[in-house]
């Protein structure tokens, strides 16, 4: 008995046990061993290596020797060459104005899109609409939009268009390369482009205005056969003084000849313009209202120009705005699918405080929704940059081979130089590398901007 207490042991009914302190050995591991998890990752590892960093390290090993082997090392001259060769200086203007207009209207639109359909009733119905071309692959995209930019109207639905909007506000039908009547016989003179009668006409005196060198494919598909109008009034006619196959006479209104519809009449007093009439199917035409007098009829130069056509949008000039409408055509219904989903998070009761406060829509669009969706508008946004950077398909497809200079990009341009004729492997490696440092900037935005959003 020396006074030594030994610790009183523990109960096994209640008390609490302390035994040896566990240790990272001993605690029972979660989920698979790093073995497991490494025999899971590799498969995906190897095909990334396969079909990513390895023909990135190739294609920058590649970039610094000649066109054809690796016999000729060039090191930085495929570099050099990109920004001193004027074609793929184009390609990089081309780029350029790609980033800085498509983005901005695929994001403006989808915004738009997003959030006028929270006002409609058959919202649903017109995201499926918008969002459709999503569905369409760029190669088919860019087949539809060739045939959309063709040039002549009965093709071409963009020239269809704008030219039954201004043959609706322009009444003239435009005959291109007629001409009046030669000879001192004829009773109309050419003068500044246009028509004008000889001697001067007075009402109940048919004017007859005889035209020769009308082409067949301009010829009104309404024309009828010409009649000399009878009755009070200034009034004649204007016709293709032609007999097909022959026979009739010059200067005058024979059976099978047909009026020249649409064209706008003149009639006109001391040089100042007193009335204006359009000739009818049968080419006759009345003044009405018309003071009595003496006129000089005239046929003024808008006659015998070429009717509106349409705009040349597969030209030099339009090429790229016009192959930036179908990638916005194209995406546009991604970005607004996107925005919906981010209108969709954003609390009601910011947006109801706002109004109670007595915000306008605008305001509360412009102070409330817009700097809610920022981050989602920054992802679309930065999106849209990288899809315009690789853009390939469309420009190839919709840009005719004689304008393709004109509207050609990086990605275009780095096919062409390999393998669209070029043959030049280093500078189309180089080009590669190029586009991928343009690329790899807004790539790193949008991971950390996901991983954000995650945490």
């Amino acid at each position: 008995m020396n006074g030594r207490q030994d610790p009183p042991a523990a109960s096994s009914a209640g008390g609490t046990s302390t035994g040896p302190a566990e240790t990272p050995r001993t605690r029972k591991r979660l989920g698979p061993s790093p073995a497991v998890a490494i025999a899971f990752l590799l498969p995906a590892a190897l095909l990334l290596g396969i079909w990513v960093v390895y023909p990135i390290v190739y294609s920058f090993v590649r970039s610094l020797f000649g066109a054809q082997n690796f016999s000729e090392f060039v090191g930085l001259g495929n570099y050099i060459s990109i920004f001193t060769d004027p074609g793929t200086l184009t390609t990089i203007r081309n780029n350029l104005i790609w980033v800085i207009v498509a983005p901005i209207i695929v994001t403006t639109l989808g915004l738009i899109f997003a959030v006028l359909t929270e006002r409609i009733k058959w919202a649903t119905a017109f995201k499926l609409i918008v969002f459709m071309p999503m569905a369409v692959s760029l190669m088919a995209a860019g087949v539809i939009f060739r045939l959309v930019y063709e040039q002549s109207p009965d093709k071409g639905l963009a020239n269809a268009v704008l030219t039954t909007v201004a043959d609706t506000f322009s009444s003239s039908q435009g005959y291109p390369a007629a001409r009046p009547r030669e000879g001192d016989q004829s009773p109309v003179a050419a003068q500044d482009g246009g028509v004008v009668t000889k001697q001067p006409v007075q009402a109940g005196q048919p004017v007859l205005i005889p035209i020769v060198g009308v082409k067949p494919e301009v010829m009104p598909s309404n024309a009828q056969t010409a009649k000399t109008p009878a009755g009070e009034g200034l009034s004649g006619v204007v016709w293709f003084d032609f007999t097909q196959g022959g026979g009739g006479r010059n200067g005058a209104v024979d059976g099978a000849e047909k009026g020249l519809p649409g064209m706008t009449v003149e009639a006109v007093q001391n040089g100042q313009v007193a009335a204006t009439a359009t000739t009818a199917e049968d080419g006759s035409f009345r003044f009405e209202g018309l003071a009595p007098g003496s006129y000089t009829v005239r046929l003024p130069k808008s006659n015998f120009e070429a009717s509106y056509g349409g705009l040349q949008w597969l030209g030099p000039t339009l090429i790229t705005p016009a192959i930036i409408g179908a990638f916005v055509w194209v995406w546009a219904g991604f970005a607004m699918v996107l925005l919906a989903a981010g209108l969709a998070a954003i609390p009601r009761d910011a947006l109801e405080a706002a109004r109670i406060d007595g915000a306008t829509e605008w305001q509360v669009f412009r102070r409330i929704t817009v700097p809610l969706l920022s981050p989602v508008l920054l992802v679309v946004f930065v999106t849209m940059i990288i899809n315009t950077l690789k853009v390939f398909d469309l420009v190839f497809i919709i840009a005719p081979a004689s304008v393709q200079p004109q509207a050609n990009v990086v990605a275009l341009e780095m096919w062409r130089v390999s393998f669209g004729g070029g043959n030049n492997q280093g500078l189309g490696s180089a080009l590669a590398i190029f586009l991928l440092v343009l690329v790899l900037p807004f790539m790193i935005m949008n991971i950390r901007r996901f991983r954000r959003g995650e945490s």
